[in-house]
């Protein structure tokens, strides 16, 4: 990139220049305009952006959301985002993007894909990794069906011969039936609480309008066995919430959701299906998704020498307990659901 450009500052949910940046191939679904929103209008942060451009059309830029509450002041890129790459930097860029913003007392967090400029940044240190994998939509289904693991193949058909159907839909209502599960399971299985329903139906409201939000159930018989949602951003589909029931997984419910949303996204014309980020402490999810994917790499956690305070550190434990005991098998799951929208928002 030409060393000659400006630095502007800008809000990223509604600037112009930010936009058409997330619009190239350097920007992905957690740094559009209407993913930001739909987390800045749940949890009540201000998004901002610093924007460099050329002869005045914008050529890179950075966002982030500054966080003080009970766990201490700190920047995030971005909050309950995937990962959130710089967009169209190279290593001078991205220091001038960012000149001031790191020192030596910043607590600043980003995830990225490995190729990603900040990697090369020695003021940031490299925490836990994930994977990331994406199937190309660049072909009629048969042949997409053939290149998926045989596995897979045999998992579709299997929960076709068990009866599991799966309905597709693009209504709220089903954004809300979706959430019930997704608490569920994120209680059981993992002793977490979920992010909010507001949450939810906030991304609705924004991706609706352009048609850019799917939500497929799957049913066995007249029970709800698991659900998906899916967004669209840049002929993209994000596979971006699953959830299911565990007593119904011998019947595949997940298998027939994931090949209904890569039949969705061919009959869009979309180019990609992103499924996100893996932790790799979840080996059999990693697995999982190398069943479906054809591209895998690597998303790092980037962070600065910042460190939280002991009292920062014991607000970080007290957030932990309470998680264990709004949790646990006794507790109704609308408290557990009331819960999360409580407390999620200090998680980032």
């Amino acid at each position: 990139m030409n060393a000659r450009f400006d630095i502007v500052t800008a809000d990223p949910r509604s600037d112009a220049r930010w936009a058409a940046l997330a619009r190239t191939t350097h920007g992905s679904l957690f740094t559009s305009p209407p993913w930001l929103d739909a987390v800045c209008a749940t949890y009540g942060f201000t998004p901002q952006a610093r924007i460099a451009t050329s002869g005045g059309t914008p050529t890179a830029g950075f966002a982030w959301v500054a966080v003080d509450d009970l766990r201490g002041e700190r920047l995030c890129s971005l909050p309950f985002s995937d990962r959130a790459e710089p967009l169209g930097t190279d290593g001078p860029t991205w220091c001038s993007l960012v000149d001031g913003l790191l020192t030596d007392d910043t607590r600043f967090t980003l995830r990225c894909l490995d190729s990603a400029a900040p990697t090369w940044d020695t003021r940031l240190r490299c925490g836990d990794d994930a994977a990331w994998h994406a199937t190309r939509l660049d072909a009629p289904v048969d042949e997409l069906r053939r290149r998926i693991s045989g596995t897979a193949r045999r998992n579709i058909a299997a929960a076709d011969r068990n009866g599991i159907r799966v309905e597709v839909s693009s209504e709220i209502d089903a954004v809300r039936h979706f959430h019930r599960l997704h608490v569920r399971l994120r209680k059981c299985k993992y002793r977490l609480l979920a992010q909010p329903l507001s949450f939810f139906e906030n991304l609705w409201h924004r991706f609706a309008p352009n048609d850019a939000v799917v939500t497929m159930l799957a049913f066995s018989g007249d029970d709800l066995a698991a659900g998906a949602i899916f967004l669209v951003w840049n002929d993209v589909l994000y596979y971006k919430f699953g959830a299911s029931l565990a007593e119904y997984l011998v019947l595949r419910p997940n298998d027939a959701i994931y090949w209904a949303g890569i039949r969705w996204g061919v009959d869009r014309g979309l180019r990609l299906l992103d499924w996100g980020l893996s932790d790799l402490d979840q080996p059999g999810l990693v697995r999982y998704k190398r069943k479906w994917a054809s591209e895998e790499r690597r998303i790092l956690t980037l962070r600065s020498a910042g460190r939280p305070s002991p009292l920062q550190d014991e607000a970080g434990r007290l957030l932990g307990e309470l998680t264990g005991l709004l949790t646990e098998g006794a507790v109704p799951d609308e408290i557990t659901a009331r819960a999360g929208a409580l407390l999620y928002r200090y998680f980032c």
